[in-house]
């Protein structure tokens, strides 16, 4: 296909999913929804809007393999040993007992060998790329139900490789013996993965460490595709899953400093490409054979996702897991996916099913991935109307909210004043994580346990891959107010209501940092006039509650009172606030007004200080009488301090 015609090929669909998935959104339902629809629209069955669909499914599995490789960050060789028990004994026994209960299931119906084995693969099968993603959104993946079901997928995933193996060996019977071929194929999958691990613990990580030392953004972001891409192939290469060698990269890269910016570089990759992917899936479809097989349809879709909860929540049970958390489990995994197309493809190539009995389990397949979004999306309130939260309590489960922990303050920056700051946390018992541009930095913290992460904070989607979402509060110990500012507004539009404390040298930016949306800003040199003021009183013998008194006083006050200083021969800052004291002449025009008659507030001047007679009265009132002799200290910028002068001491 020429350039012109695959790029409009790209932009048809890359417009209509927009609109769609605007749609979809805005109706609260999952935007997955959108992208199938406009894959059954733009289907070779349909409008026939896209010519070349081998193009878009290959760049849809771009989208698979960049998926996989995001969830191997998260979850780092530690974390596969806590849910070891949901990967091997509840993973394998589902894919077992699917399998087998399917195969002989479609002997009894009259299919032959070859096509029972490929439904008992099809429906032991679901979708990892959907249940990953949107548990990810929803920020379920790390709760009880969410790791159990990420344990079985990836047996899922595993289990790909032999039934590939057995099904492309039954649809070529010349080749060699499918019981030779699948001992070729593990051996190859050994050497693959000890490969990618090798190359992971001793390659990757020097080179990553390198890369960032250039403090180059695109570099980056080019080496981490390289990883990402360069592991898929080997696998590919190797007749293997290329999502499982990208997979296995991210692990080795999950306990890393660098994983959480990899993960940001990534993502803009991965979710348009995984938006493809369901547009791919939607594309499979015949829809002629709807007006004629949709009860056989209806009744595959029903069978697959009541005998796959059932299998999974009775496993689940088995197992002991508390009540709601397993109908949770088995409610998201109550679907088909697209390993399960991948095997149906190759049977219908293989002629190893009737391409009508192959087509009605491909729409069967995926009416139960577009109903699938809604059981992800709503599968809390699902559960809890047939399992009411008493008995669900009864059964096992823990109350409430089952989020594994309240979340962890996040430190932009770790230089001296990050590091303080993380100290004082770590006496008072809190927990946080950290992000630093400089690797060095980075890695010498992490040789001491630190939970500090290389990347740039200033960015936001760096920030939600180290846990924005999940943060109880950020903190940015930055020494640049401009890139503090941008961060605010960032942050502001995605977590409205998360405290954010800034760090700032002076009060120069003061004003700009908190209309940015800044909870508490701390200058630096005035937090230091503080300290100094509050030692000098306590040396004098004042109280302690005087003094806390009036050092909560200014912070409340937003360091007002400390903020305009009379100014030296090199201050010329225009906008930097002043002090200046201005002697009122016997003939001054405000002689015998009132301060609030004279409207300086409207000037931008506000009358810090008052001394008649020798006598200083701090902060007077409007209803105060000028006199002539008096001295008035007044604040406010050069220009506005100019303009109130003149007005005070007008004839």
């Amino acid at each position: 296909m020429h350039a012109p015609e695959a790029f409009y090929d790209l932009l048809m669909l890359l417009l209509i999913a927009v609109g769609a998935a605007a749609v979809f959104l805005r109706l609260r339902l999952p935007a997955v929804l959108g992208y199938l629809a406009v894959g059954l629209a733009a289907g070779p069955s349909a409008f026939a809007l896209v010519q070349d669909v081998e193009t878009i499914r290959s760049l849809a599995e771009l989208g698979v393999v960049l998926l996989l490789f995001t969830i191997g960050l998260e979850m780092s060789l530690p974390a596969l040993a806590r849910i070891r028990g949901a990967l091997l004994g509840l993973g394998g026994a589902e894919v077992v007992i699917a399998s087998v209960v399917t195969y002989f299931a479609a002997r009894a119906m009259g299919i032959d060998v070859p096509g029972a084995v490929v439904l008992g693969g099809v429906v032991a099968m679901s979708s990892t790329a959907m249940v990953t993603k949107q548990l990810t959104d929803q920020l379920e993946l790390g709760q009880h139900h969410g790791r159990s079901a990420l344990g079985v997928l990836l047996f899922q995933d595993l289990a790909v490789v032999p039934f590939l193996v057995i099904v492309s060996g039954l649809a070529n019977p010349g080749e060699s013996p499918i019981a030779v071929a699948l001992g070729i194929a593990l051996v190859k999958g050994a050497l693959a993965l000890g490969a990618i691990l090798v190359a992971g613990r001793f390659l990757l990580r020097p080179a990553l460490t390198g890369v960032a030392a250039l403090q180059s953004r695109e570099l980056f972001t080019l080496t981490a595709l390289g990883v990402a891409l360069g592991s898929a192939w080997l696998t590919a290469s190797l007749g293997l899953s290329p999502a499982l060698g990208a997979f296995v990269a991210g692990i080795m890269l999950g306990e890393s400093p660098y994983r959480h910016t990899i993960e940001a570089e990534i993502r803009p990759f991965r979710d348009v490409l995984l938006a493809l992917f369901f547009v791919s899936i939607g594309m499979l479809l015949d829809l002629s054979i709807l007006p004629v097989a949709w009860p056989w349809i209806l009744l595959l879709f029903g069978a697959l996702v009541v005998f796959k909860f059932a299998l999974v929540f009775l496993l689940c049970r088995l197992a002991r897991m508390p009540l709601e958390a397993g109908a949770r489990t088995a409610l998201v995994l109550a679907h088909g996916g697209e390993f399960g197309f991948a095997l149906l493809t190759i049977a219908l190539d293989g002629d190893l099913l009737p391409p009508d009995y192959g087509q009605a389990v491909l729409a069967a397949l995926l009416l139960s991935m577009a109903v699938a979004p809604l059981a992800l999306r709503f599968n809390r309130a699902i559960v809890q109307w047939f399992v009411p939260p008493a008995a669900a309590n009864a059964a096992g489960a823990a109350p409430g909210p089952d989020n594994e922990s309240a979340g962890a303050v996040l430190l932009v920056g770790f230089g001296r004043v990050g590091q303080q700051v993380a100290r004082l946390l770590d006496e008072a018992g809190l927990t946080w994580n950290a992000i630093d541009r400089d690797p060095v930095r980075v890695q010498n913290a992490r040789a001491s346990g630190a939970p500090v992460t290389y990347g740039d904070g200033t960015h936001l989607n760096l920030l939600e891959a180290a846990g924005l979402n999940r943060a109880r509060a950020l903190a940015l110990t930055l020494d640049d107010p401009d890139a503090a500012i941008r961060t605010i507004h960032q942050v502001r539009t995605a977590q409205p209501d998360l405290p954010i404390l800034v760090r700032a040298p002076d009060d120069g930016h003061l004003n700009e940092l908190l209309d940015a949306g800044a909870t508490e800003v701390i200058p630096e040199t005035l937090e230091a006039s503080l300290m100094v003021a509050s030692h000098l009183m306590f040396l004098l013998g004042q109280s302690t509650d005087d003094v806390m008194r009036r050092i909560r006083s200014v912070r409340h006050d937003r360091y007002e009172m400390l903020r305009a200083l009379f100014p030296g021969s090199e201050d010329a800052d225009p906008e930097r606030l002043e002090m200046r004291a201005v002697t009122l002449p016997g003939a001054a025009g405000s002689v015998g007004e009132s301060i609030g008659a004279l409207g300086l507030d409207a000037l931008g001047v506000q009358v810090a200080t008052l001394t008649r007679a020798g006598t200083r009265t701090d902060a007077p009132d409007d209803g105060t009488t000028l006199a002539p002799g008096d001295v008035v200290v007044i604040t406010g910028t050069p220009a506005a301090l100019d303009r109130a002068e003149k007005r005070l001491i007008r004839r």
